[in-house]
């Protein structure tokens, strides 16, 4: 065995942001309901400074710069729920509140291997279904969610706890 796990199982909860205690509570949450069927965005890009140091004519300092992150986008199945829609449509109407997210990536059993938890979502797209009357494919909606850091969390359920608490907190 590899020791390779398949990125085909996996789950995302989300939970306000407004107060820090629901934060770590709903990083114990069940899942969103529906499931989805694809999370893409699990991205960091350091940008890199370059300074061009007068008299130095062979080489270009380079210096880390400022991390960003694509929107993270959320495909599932068009279920019952209308969840992220409505979580969509507060902030239409002005008065939505922030999510943090936690995808995690699990393995045969069910155990999470890997957790990526996102800080102060903001939902910034969603998009429904095309209608097609000609087809037999399953309609899907999909939500983009714009943050302020990406996070890989470790250590089982008291690593989860700690690392929710620094990413509330300010810390990496």
């Amino acid at each position: 065995m590899s020791g390779l796990v398949g990125g085909f199982n996996f789950t995302v909860r989300l939970v306000e942001t407004a107060k820090p205690a629901s934060a770590v509570i709903g990083s114990f949450a069940p899942p969103v309901a529906g499931g989805f069927s694809e999370v893409s965005g699990l991205e960091a890009t350091m940008a890199v400074d370059e300074w061009r140091e007068g008299g130095r004519n062979d080489a270009v300092l380079r210096f880390p710069g400022r991390v960003t992150h694509p929107p993270i986008k959320l495909r599932r199945g068009l279920a019952v729920s209308k969840e992220l829609w409505t979580w969509h449509e507060t902030f239409l109407q002005g008065r939505g509140r922030r999510r943090d997210g936690v995808v995690e990536l699990l393995d045969d059993t069910g155990e999470a291997v890997c957790r990526w938890r996102f800080r102060r979502g903001l939902p910034v797209r969603w998009s429904g279904p095309a209608l097609v009357a000609t087809s037999s494919a399953v309609a899907v909606e999909e939500l983009e969610i714009v943050h302020e850091g990406l996070f890989v969390q470790t250590g089982g359920a008291l690593g989860e706890l700690l690392n929710t608490v620094t990413s509330i907190f300010g810390g990496p």
